[in-house]
Formats: structure tokens, C-alpha cells, sequence
């Protein structure tokens, strides 16, 4: 009796995590459908804009990645970048972009009153005080993005219910089979899991790729400097501007992410902090993300299934609806021509992330900006300063 419950169980959360894919593949064709109706809001409403931009170091191809941002085809806005120190190799670059973009408003700003953990959020909060502009745009430096950018996040501006914007992002990567495990997985699982999240309840987070909002709203939650010392100050962002009452709105215009040179180490920490993150913020979400594993409960459901047709009907159809579900949400709806080349490395991709979220359930120190930290009520505490 019990081997025959713990059989259908597992039948019963591979299905589940078969209905997940439909329902991702049902959110994506609702959401980018939207796409030309928000292009044609984005032509003639363009206020203007400070990109605020922390930096910290290089990344690759850090001089096309700012250069995405001073061809914009946008009337007025500016760029600030601020860097830790004088030693920062980004300076040189910044002051290549601004010798080569002489129309453009760039300043750069060196060094940030230490008020909290985050040194990017410590950098974001001089920024604003620096900044022209009403509206604001904060992305982080490794994002590149394409020239209608400034007007597709500015468009929701226009409805004085919207609090802030927030993007989507696909990976661009070096080649490496880390690299495309990271960015497969951005285009096809990450955006997934966002848009069946925007199918069922309002937008209340936003993403570090982009996170737009106004001064006004902004001086709402206390500024940036209510946020100095948590670990997901991109989700709280957006989480304190819902509780007020304003409306987050997701763009349906991706923004691109520069993936580093890295290892399989690599990929496996960078995800197992964004695993973490997620486990911080919403518990109940990271816990939900059984229904994600398809691969791993397909696998236990065909080896225990009560025949081999049911095993084969089980291994078939995980097969064909990942397929599906990454090919709706990466290529067509994410326009990641990289989810058609790598399709190959799904099935490794979700044994990636299977095991990147089991080891996220344990407590673990996050490595970040060539830090160790610990985790405590949502608050960065650096390793070396951890109560015993």
C-alpha cells in the first residue's frame, strides 16, 4: 500500500511539473503578445531619464556593453557611473566612452559614503542625490541593451499608477558550456517561472537587470538607503514600491546579460546565490520550485511506473514539452537565438539546477564580489564579522 502511494505521488508531481510547462508555455504567448502594443506606447512619450550605473571592476566586453547604452534612441537622459576608488580598472573605459560619445552627458563619480554592507547599494545612493532627472534607471554593468531600451522602459511612466519597470534578461556568453547552462537556463527556466508569476498576481518584485523607478517613489520607501544592507535589493525594490500601492510593470522588451569567462564552479555558485536569494524572499516561491524539476521527477516516476509504456508515454513527453516551453519563452518570446543552437543541454541544464536547488536548502555562505557573506533576516553579514 504504501510502495503503490509513493508510486502515484510521484506520478502525480511529474504531471504537475508537465501542467507547470503548459501553463509557462500559455503565460508567454499572453505576455509577448503585448509587444507591438507597447512599442507603438513607447514612440512619442519620452521624459527625461538619469541611467544610474554601479561599478565594480571589469566585465567582459565592458566597453560594448556601456556603449549599448550611449546609443540610445532617446532625446534626453543622462549616465552616471560611480566606482569605489581611483584603482577601479572601469575608469580608463568610462573615459573612453565619453571621449567617444561627446553628445552624450556622462559623469563619473568615484567613491560612495559606506552606510551599509551593499557597496552597490552604498554607490546607488549617492547616484541618485547626483542625478538630474526624475525618472531613473538602474541596471547593472554587465547589461547591454538594445537602442529602443530608454523607450520601451519609459512608456509605463505614462500611467501615473506605475511605480516602477523592470526587465527581463537573455545571456551572452563566450561559448563555454558554463556560460550557456547559465543563460539557457535564464531564457528558458528563470523567465518562465517570472511569467507564470505574472499570469496569476500582480508584478511585485523588480530584477537587477533593470530596475526603473521615480525619485518620488523611491524617497517613498525610505531610498535606497533602507536598503544598504539587504542581500536582495532588487526584490525589495520593487516589493516596498507594491506595498504602496504602485503598480510594477514588466517589460516585454529584454535586456541582454554579459556572462564572464567561467567554470562550472562558477555557474554553480552564481546560481546557488540566486537560489538563496529567492529562499530569503519568498520562501514559499523557492519551496514551489519542486514543480520546476521536471527532469528528476520524470526520471523517478518512469523508473517506478507500473509499466514501460507508462515509463516511455513519462520520458517522451518531458522531452517534448521542455522542448516546447523553451523554444516558446527563450526563442520566440525572449528572442535568445542561443535557446535554438544549445537545446542539447536542457536535460543537463535542469540536472544543473536540481542540484543547485537542493544544495540552496543548506545553510551556506554567499560569494559575492570577492566576498563571503551570511544571510540573516534578509540582511547581508559579512563572513568575518558573523556572531559566533
Amino acid at each position: 500500500m504504501a510502495w503503490t502511494v509513493a508510486r502515484d505521488a510521484l506520478l502525480v508531481l511529474a504531471l504537475a511539473s508537465f501542467a507547470y510547462y503548459l501553463v509557462a508555455i500559455f503565460a508567454a504567448l499572453r505576455f509577448f503578445r503585448l509587444r507591438d502594443a507597447a512599442a507603438s506606447l513607447a514612440a512619442d512619450f519620452t521624459p527625461p531619464i538619469s541611467i544610474l550605473k554601479p561599478i565594480y571592476g571589469l566585465d567582459r566586453e565592458t566597453y560594448r556593453n556601456y556603449a549599448s547604452l550611449c546609443a540610445q534612441d532617446y532625446p534626453d537622459y543622462e549616465i552616471l557611473f560611480c566606482v569605489s576608488d581611483e584603482l577601479d580598472p572601469a575608469i580608463p573605459v568610462i573615459a573612453k566612452l565619453a571621449s567617444d560619445f561627446p553628445q552624450r552627458r556622462i559623469n563619473l563619480l568615484i567613491g560612495s559614503e559606506p552606510l551599509g554592507v551593499s557597496d552597490k547599494v552604498n554607490k546607488l545612493c549617492r547616484m541618485v542625490r547626483e542625478a538630474r532627472h526624475e525618472i531613473l534607471a538602474v541596471s547593472d554593468s554587465d547589461v547591454r541593451v538594445e537602442p529602443e531600451y530608454l523607450r520601451a522602459i519609459a512608456a509605463p511612466f505614462r500611467d501615473p499608477a506605475v511605480g516602477a519597470v523592470t526587465c527581463l534578461y537573455r545571456g551572452l556568453t563566450d561559448g563555454s558550456l558554463a556560460a550557456n547552462l547559465e543563460a539557457i537556463g535564464n531564457s528558458t527556466d528563470f523567465t518562465a517561472g517570472v511569467l507564470v508569476a505574472w499570469l496569476f498576481a500582480p508584478v511585485s518584485f523588480t530584477l537587477g537587470a533593470t530596475m526603473a523607478t521615480t525619485k518620488e517613489r523611491l524617497a517613498e520607501i525610505g531610498g535606497f538607503e533602507s536598503l544598504v544592507d539587504h542581500f536582495s535589493d532588487d526584490y525589495e525594490l520593487g516589493n516596498r514600491i507594491a506595498a504602496r500601492g504602485h503598480r510594477v510593470e514588466l517589460s516585454t522588451f529584454p535586456v541582454s546579460i554579459v556572462y564572464p569567462q567561467q567554470t562550472l564552479a562558477d555557474a554553480f555558485r552564481h546560481q546557488l546565490r540566486w537560489n538563496v536569494s529567492i529562499r530569503f524572499s519568498r520562501p514559499a516561491g523557492h519551496l514551489g520550485l519542486i514543480f520546476t524539476q521536471a527532469l528528476p521527477l520524470t526520471l523517478l516516476a518512469a523508473i517506478f511506473a507500473p509499466s514501460a509504456a507508462w515509463a516511455i508515454n513519462l520520458l517522451v513527453g518531458y522531452l517534448l514539452l521542455r522542448g516546447i516551453s523553451a523554444w516558446v519563452v527563450g526563442e520566440y518570446g525572449m528572442r535568445d537565438a542561443g535557446v535554438r543552437r544549445h537545446m542539447e543541454l536542457l536535460p543537463l541544464r535542469d540536472a544543473f539546477a536540481f542540484i543547485v536547488w537542493v544544495a540552496s536548502f543548506f545553510p551556506q555562505r554567499i560569494h559575492w564580489r570577492g566576498r563571503e557573506f551570511y544571510v540573516r533576516d534578509k540582511r547581508l553579514v559579512p563572513a568575518e564579522t558573523r556572531e559566533p
